[in-house]
């Protein structure tokens, strides 16, 4: 089955999604993802440049291991170099030389995070730095203002992302202000045919919240739409339940993105629920720990049983780091603290969740997505718990 939107319809926005099959298996669903700075296949797994830089790893080995969307981090970049740099740059696909689609967080998530110096208003939220301790902003049109200047394909909407558990009454309230602030962000856009704007569906743990949200962010008409507020410590089943309610009733021909989210059970069950784009900084912050993906499981490189054996890191894979070097090889560099080691480490990462979104598009096309998933969490040696 393949579905293509009326290209009028989108002549003027910045961005366009087409499906391009959906398994007669399990009803997931591939598609393409059409950007200013090329096509990207979906369903994908997105790296994070937090500053403008996936840790270890350079843009040209990004574009090299299949990586298409690439995200940065508002409230990083707005600290440092400033986004006026970032802007006098070209933007930033040119500042740090990606040459393909980017999206920036609304820097919500990070302010939300310094619950001690933080303080919440309609207006918006003011917090102390994390550098130097000055009182600083941040507001809806703020955030969307220095979206304009990095200059990412994609913009998130400022919403605050509300701890688990929450109480339903705090729940609601977030919500409804979250709504709010979307719409005062997408109005605050001042390049919308140039840079596409998500609106992220919040509510907790609570279904008629979460269904309210996305109805009203549908009635809003953003370019895509994000879940949010999920893996901050929830259980999988109400993780899964938060990300069912979410989409129940998002539009089929636009985009959808599951935020923060990369553990490789919860890849493949997003993907099953018409997810289409994941991102997460899982990827290199196991890789600096020594905690290495592969097709049997996870690994901690930093065992004795690897000083001496001199196979692969994981044989079924393609990146580089698999195919020029050996477990004993990286457990040598980890335990030496020897900064090509993390590299080689992160490269195989990345390419691992990279690669298995790869197969995931290739299983949906051939109809047999059930089956993938299972084959590949039984191989992965998963429980019901996961990871």
């Amino acid at each position: 089955m393949t579905v293509f939107f009326d290209i009028l319809e989108h002549m003027k926005k910045p961005i366009s999604f087409e499906i391009t099959h959906v398994c007669r298996q399990s009803g997931a669903r591939t598609g393409i993802l059409h950007t200013p700075h090329g096509d990207v296949e979906t369903p994908m797994f997105m790296p994070v440049g937090t500053q403008a830089t996936v840790k270890f790893v350079s843009p040209e080995e990004l574009y090299a291991l299949g990586a298409g969307v690439v995200l940065a981090n508002t409230y990083h970049l707005w600290l440092r170099p400033g986004e006026d740099i970032v802007a006098k740059a070209g933007g930033v696909q040119k500042f740090m030389n990606y040459k393909g689609p980017m999206l920036t967080d609304s820097g919500g998530f990070q302010v939300f995070s310094l619950a001690d110096t933080r303080k919440i208003s309609e207006e918006g939220v003011s917090f102390k730095s994390t550098l130097n301790g000055d009182q600083l902003f941040l507001s809806p049109e703020k955030s969307i203002q220095i979206q304009n200047a990095i200059g990412a394909d994609i913009m998130m909407s400022f919403d605050e992302c509300i701890p688990y558990p929450a109480t339903y009454d705090y729940a609601k309230k977030s919500m409804e202000r979250t709504l709010r602030w979307a719409e005062r962000g997408k109005n605050a856009n001042q390049r919308p045919e140039e840079q596409a704007l998500f609106g992220i569906v919040q509510g907790g743990d609570y279904q008629d919240l979460r269904e309210y949200c996305a109805e009203k962010l549908i009635e809003m008409d953003f370019d895509g739409y994000a879940v949010g507020g999920t893996s901050v410590g929830e259980d999988k089943e109400t993780f899964l339940r938060m990300v069912g309610w979410s989409c129940k009733d998002l539009p089929l021909g636009k985009p959808r993105y599951l935020m923060g989210v990369g553990a490789v059970n919860d890849l493949l069950e997003a993907v099953s629920m018409n997810i289409d784009m994941c991102d997460c900084v899982l990827p290199t912050r196991l890789a600096r720990h020594g905690t290495l993906l592969t097709s049997e499981g996870r690994i901690n490189i930093r065992k004795a049983i690897y000083r001496d054996d001199f196979t692969p890191l994981d044989p079924e894979c393609d990146c580089y780091c698999c195919r020029n070097y050996t477990r004993a090889y990286l457990n040598h560099l980890f335990r030496t603290d020897e900064g090509f080691g993390t590299r080689l480490m992160s490269i195989h990462n990345l390419r691992f969740l990279i690669r298995l979104m790869e197969e995931a598009r290739t299983a949906i096309r051939e109809d047999r997505y059930n089956d993938f998933k299972k084959e590949k969490l039984a191989a992965m040696k998963f429980d019901s718990r996961g990871f």
